[in-house]
């Protein structure tokens, strides 16, 4: 299957001077109304309003697609499986089909010169993006990672000549990731560390969850402007709010009800697994909303606390995994968990044990009038 869509991704039979998205979903036979679902759910992942569905149809209906150069750095190629299995709400043709990605290592078809000559027209010709996944060595030169006997500093600087923005996909390549964790013997970094003379767009995650990057691709088209970032350069729709805040387990946290164990009865049942070492409260992600695999899941909905994968420096910050958090800045879940939290659970009790009391009482027939 997936092999069938990279065929047609990079497949001659499209005319190069007509790369509407209008025009290819006709070519392969995708209707409206799937269309329309797919503007839909990517006007609710911008927090757009519904009104500008229209306006997300018209942009892509209309633009030509913007040519991408796909490159892969210091990774585990997790973020290119992710966008090989995009299929949320339609399939991967409509994630994909909005762009032309002329160049991508792992899964273009052409191969040495003509590869290579491929990614050399789309710098000199501009406009493009770049997407860069994994993170960049800059210790002894950049000797760490070379192809084609260029350093991968030397390959990124080109591609972003000419270049309108890079979107840096995955933990590796926003904040150098696993690569550049203590002690980062290859001095790994992100890409903003070296890219300075266009906008960096940073989603970190690992992976990258696809809906992002079809969102910020979405606007950029639209809008004619990359979406809102943060400081750490990541698109505020899907950043902009801690993991805890929308978490499905949030109650059982309010309620002082924590998993203790692996396998309790408190995990069974769903409680919070702040104790266990969930990082949900100093993270920021839509992984709550947005899920992964059509939605289907996400880590914690799974059983598994947040390790904290999109935040800088996570693997070093956020360790060891599965102890609790000495401290949140501005939160106070290390004081609260269990005093407050114990609190809340005793008083919820109590109000448990009186709303049931007060419904036996409603409940209680009247007694029998007697004749006078």
């Amino acid at each position: 299957m997936i092999g069938e869509r990279v065929h047609r991704w990079f497949s001659k039979a499209d005319d190069d001077d007509d790369r509407s998205l209008l025009t290819l979903m006709g070519r392969r036979g995708i209707s409206r109304r799937e269309f329309l679902k797919f503007c839909t759910a990517t006007a609710a992942t911008l927090a757009l309003p519904v009104d500008k569905v229209a306006a997300i149809a018209n942009a892509l209906e209309t633009t030509a697609r913007p040519p991408v150069i796909w490159l892969e750095f210091q990774d585990c190629a997790g973020c290119t499986e992710a966008f090989l299995r995009a299929s949320r709400p339609t399939a991967a043709e409509i994630v994909l089909d909005v762009l032309s990605v002329d160049y991508h290592e792992t899964i273009m078809a052409a191969a040495g010169k003509q590869a290579e000559e491929a990614k050399e027209a789309t710098i000199a010709k501009g406009g493009h993006l770049v997407v860069v996944e994994g993170s960049i060595p800059t210790n002894d030169s950049g000797v760490y990672c070379c192809i084609g006997g260029h350093s991968a500093m030397e390959i990124l600087k080109k591609a972003t000549e000419n270049a309108v923005a890079v979107i840096a996909v995955g933990t590796c390549a926003s904040f150098g990731g696993l690569p550049a964790a203590a002690p980062n013997f290859t001095g790994a970094v992100g890409v903003d560390r070296l890219i300075k003379h266009i906008p960096v767009v940073n989603l970190p995650g690992c992976p990258v969850n696809v809906v992002n990057l079809t969102a910020t691709i979405v606007h950029y088209l639209t809008f004619g402007s990359l979406p809102a970032l943060d400081d750490y350069g990541r698109p505020l729709f899907a950043y902009g709010k801690r993991i805890h805040d929308n978490c499905e387990r949030r109650a059982h946290f309010d309620a002082g009800q924590f998993v203790e164990e692996w396998g309790d009865e408190g995990h069974r049942q769903g409680w919070c697994l702040y104790k266990m070492g969930c990082k949900g409260p100093e993270t920021y992600h839509n992984c709550p909303t947005v899920r992964y695999n059509d939605g289907t899941n996400w880590p914690i909905g799974a059983g598994h606390g947040c390790i904290g994968c999109s935040e800088p420096n996570f693997w070093d910050r956020m360790a060891p995994f599965y102890e609790r958090l000495p401290d949140v800045p501005g939160f106070g879940v290390e004081s609260n968990v269990d005093k407050i939290g114990l609190g809340l659970a005793a008083v919820t009790a109590v109000g448990v044990a009186a709303h049931a009391v007060g419904s036996a009482v409603r409940k209680k027939p009247a007694a029998p009038s007697q004749e006078q």
